[in-house]
This record gives C-alpha cells, structure tokens and sequence, in this order.
C-alpha cells in the first residue's frame, strides 16, 4: 500500500500548486499603450484542485472569462478572443512575480504589443459606516465649474439649466475626487442612445435605452460586465429618469427610477473605459460623453465620512 501512494506522489506537482497560488486574486494592472498609461483587470482564481481560471478586463469592453489560466515555468498565461477589436487574433497574456507585482506582457489583438505592472486590488473593505454629510450640487445648473474634460475638444455645455452632450466625444470629470459617498442622478437620452456614470472614475453604472429588455450587467442600471440589476425599470427614451447610487468601498447599491434595482453588491474591479486602476484611491466622478447623447439635470453628491 505504501508504495503504491508513493507511487502518484510527485514533489514538483505540489511545489507547482503552491507556487501558482501566489498569482491567485484580483490584481490591479497599468499598460504602456502607445507612450501613455492605461488601466486593465485581472482576476485569478482556483478551480478544483489544480486550474486556474479568470476575468480579465481590457483597457476597454466589458469583463471577459477566462477559461484556463495557464501556469509554467513561474508564469502565468492565458488567449481570450477578441472583443470589440475588428480581427480574429486572439489577445494573448503573459506574466510573472517579481517582488510582489505581476510584470509582463499583452499581445493585442490590434497586433501591438503592451508592457504592464500590476498590482494586488485593495478589498477596501470598511471597519465602521460612514456618517453622511451635506449634499453638495457638484453640476451647479449655470456652467462647467468644477468639472473637465477628458480631451482637448470640449462638446458638452449648460443650457436652461440642463447639462448636455449633444454629441459624441469627451468624457466629462470632476476635478474634485471622492472615496465613499452617495450619487443622485437625473438624466434622459434620446432613443437608442449610450451613456454611463463612472463612480471614482473607475466603475460604470451603465445609462442605456434598454427598455424592455431583460436586465443584464452592460445594459441599464448595470455595473458594467459584472454586476447585474434585478429588474430592468428603464423609462422610455426622451423621459427624465432617476440613478441614487451608495458607494462604499467596493460595495454599490442602485436605486433606478425608485426601485431597488442593485442592493449592496460588491464591485470586483474596475471596468472599460476607467480613468485608472488605482483602486485604493479616491476618484472623481466621471460621465460618459464618447458614446451617445445624454443630458443631466441634477447631479448631487453626499460624502461618507469616518
């Protein structure tokens, strides 16, 4: 009997597992693209005794699976299938540990390749609840105080009180930054439009003409690509419509259009089109002006404070 478990004991197999262990969790990535920062996504994690399996977000589209995470030679590397890019070359993902921090290499789709870093995500988990302090108007119905845009061209503007993106282009952001805090919304679009609110920049609720359609994680009320709303309450195009949105560190409740839509689930990391990776700091608010036309009404935000 002996020799027959020594048979299928194998060292290098146990050494394998528990080196492998070390990539498993979310981690917090930052791409050299084209001379410039960009953020992305991974997540490992353990399935059964010995796969590893994953999601990964891109610099933008929503969180892809992954259905092995290869692990050889100290390294982890896995192929998803293109997303939105217009080719069938696969992206391939390559990566090592180096003093705590995953370093390696993307080869895109596009055919380029991309060095990153990455880092383990903070759980920003919270030891007390916040005491929630005044609300503040961050758009104050006139202009643009207090806010920026993403690029040099600016197409969104105040009108009547309303703030507006008639058009495609640059995403609109808060100069000032926030970590825990509460978010009342009041926006309408036209018919078959896009849009979205990034909470500290880095999670999309999504903002999208879905009525009708069964909820889902990348259409209205969702946090896009991983968490999805219970019931879809979109309004029809052309109507005001409401987002009261609690962030508090990971964790995210949704009220849409005075219904419970998202209550209290956790945001395992950031999503397409974030500002950056860096999770663990505060963030501004971001709207999404690269899309479709939107317009806001009120946008009112209450801080957390410990």
């Amino acid at each position: 009997m002996l020799m027959g478990i020594f048979l299928f004991f194998n060292p290098q197999n146990l050494t394998a597992q528990s080196e492998s262990k070390d990539f498993i969790g979310p981690w917090d990535l930052t791409l050299e693209m084209n001379g410039k920062s960009a953020p992305s996504w991974l997540e490992v994690k353990s399935s059964g005794i010995k796969t590893l399996v994953g999601h990964f977000v891109g610099n933008d589209g929503s969180a892809r699976p992954i259905s092995k995470v290869n692990f050889e030679g100290g390294k982890i590397s896995f192929s998803i299938p293109p997303q939105w890019e217009n080719t069938d070359k696969e992206l391939f993902f390559e990566g090592k540990l180096e003093n705590g921090k995953l370093i390696g290499t993307i080869d895109h789709p596009t055919g380029n390749k991309y060095p990153f870093v990455g880092e383990k995500a903070p759980l920003l988990e919270r030891k007390a609840k916040p005491t929630w302090g005044e609300p503040i108007n961050i758009f104050n119905g006139k202009d643009l105080s207090g806010w920026h845009a993403d690029k040099t061209v600016n197409q969104w503007l105040v009108k009547e009180g309303i703030l507006s993106s008639p058009k495609a282009g640059a995403n609109l952001i808060t100069d000032e930054k926030f970590e825990d805090f509460k978010l009342v919304a009041e926006f309408r679009y036209p018919k078959n439009s896009n849009s979205g609110i990034y909470l500290r920049g880095r999670y999309e609720v999504q903002i999208e003409d879905n009525p009708g359609t069964p909820p889902s994680s990348v259409y209205f009320g969702g946090v896009y690509g991983f968490v999805t709303p219970n019931e879809m309450v979109a309004k029809s195009a052309g109507e005001w419509q409401t987002f009261e949105i609690t962030l508090i560190g990971r964790r995210v409740t949704i009220i849409a259009n005075g219904k419970t839509i998202v209550c209290d689930q956790i945001i395992p990391g950031i999503t397409g089109g974030a500002l950056d990776s860096k999770e663990g700091e505060a963030g501004p608010i971001m709207l999404q002006g690269d899309h479709g036309v939107v317009e806001f009404r009120k946008l009112e935000l209450t801080k957390g404070e410990y």
